[in-house]
């Protein structure tokens, strides 16, 4: 079938035009779903295993290490998809929860916050759990957002083993921790408003879940059945795969705005898409994560349809499209923009002050 054309004189920005070029794009394909999750979890788990038990050689087990984080990252980044599907594929979520969400401390409870990043009038501003002003910040910002990442596990497990059963003795404590403890994302000042009709008891499931999980596996290195040298071997393992995502996503957007609200085509000019065909694109950029931009202009398309899509949108799209701004040869073009604007903005220390001031409910 030949790909849609534009029939009329193209906008500098029309989403109608674009969404004419690609409507046919989003049927997702649950066979390859499934399959690309079930690999993708299976063999990061085998190798997990391989490099958690490992005695061998250091070089093979280093090699376990790297491949079972990166497989592990690319299992974890279908949450981002769940969030999208509206219920398109039938058990894929409960699926996901059960064997990677609710093992890895990721239950998807934890991530439905991504619809305010999706939000027109939340996007780059204090009210988005995903977006932090770090292009128009001084580079101490973007310095503290990296060496996050190291405490990032340690709060999961405190999260669930801690913090759930006692959020349960008081309701107020309860509000707490739903606003402030209950969102992955990278804007620590961010609150999550939620909703009056959210299912509450699937948020009970998943956490209690969790904690049962960890729970026994205490269980397992306080009787001695697992020795506590894994423990830090686990550390290392799960650090290094959600440091892979926390770098990734310094080449998601430009992060230039300082808190107004953007317009769409504003929003779609701070987003990126890297195209350019390295390993590294595919390593770090898994499940459509390259096409960061055109997922917010699609946010509903399915990952494996993004390639065509884009390809259709640079070939029938005017030479000054905005959508032809969000092009980024790799990831360290889309990055080294970012630190330069960063570099620029020394004087700018009082945003931070700012943003985290109107992050704050009613504000």
């Amino acid at each position: 079938m030949n790909a849609p054309t534009l029939d009329t004189a193209p906008d500098r920005f029309s989403l109608d035009q674009m969404r004419r070029l690609c409507g046919d794009l989003f049927a997702y394909r649950p066979a390859l779903y499934w399959l690309d999750f079930v690999l993708s979890a299976g063999v990061g788990y085998a190798l997990a295993l391989a490099y958690l038990t490992g005695t061998g050689p250091i070089f093979a087990q280093a090699l376990a290490f790297v491949g079972a984080g990166v497989l592990l990252f690319r299992a974890g980044t279908f949450m981002h998809e769940i969030v999208h599907m509206n219920g398109a594929l039938p058990g894929f979520r409960l699926a996901w929860n059960l064997a990677y969400g609710i093992p890895l401390l990721m239950p998807s409870l934890m991530y439905r916050n991504h619809l305010d990043h999706h939000n027109v009038n939340r996007f780059g501003t204090p009210k988005d759990g995903e977006y932090l002003p770090l292009g128009s910040a001084p580079v101490a910002e973007t310095i503290k957002y990296l060496i996050q990442v190291p405490i990032l596990p340690v709060l999961a497990v405190l999260r669930f083993l801690v913090v759930t059963p006692l959020s349960y003795l008081h309701p107020g404590l309860r509000r707490w921790v739903r606003r402030r403890v209950s969102s992955y994302g990278s804007n620590p000042y961010y609150q999550r408003e939620v909703p009056a009709d959210e299912p509450l008891w699937q948020w009970a499931l998943q956490e209690w879940a969790c904690f049962a999980w960890l729970a026994f596996l205490a269980s397992l290195f306080v009787t001695g059945a697992l020795p506590w040298a894994l423990l830090g071997k686990v550390y290392l393992l799960m650090t290094f795969a959600i440091g892979l995502n926390w770098v990734r996503n310094l080449a998601a957007h430009k992060y230039v705005n300082t808190g107004a609200r953007m317009t769409l085509q504003g929003q779609l000019e701070d987003s990126i898409n890297i195209t350019g065909q390295t390993w590294l694109t595919a390593l770090l950029f898994p499940i459509g994560l390259r096409y960061h931009a055109l997922h917010h202009l699609f946010p509903a398309m399915p990952y494996h349809a993004m390639g065509e899509a884009h390809r259709r949108l640079m070939s029938q799209l005017p030479a000054d499209a905005s959508y032809r701004l969000t092009d980024y040869p790799n990831f360290f073009a889309a990055v080294s923009q970012l630190w330069r604007g960063a570099r620029h903005s020394a004087g700018n220390g009082a945003l931070m002050q700012d943003w985290r001031r109107l992050g704050a409910p009613g504000a």
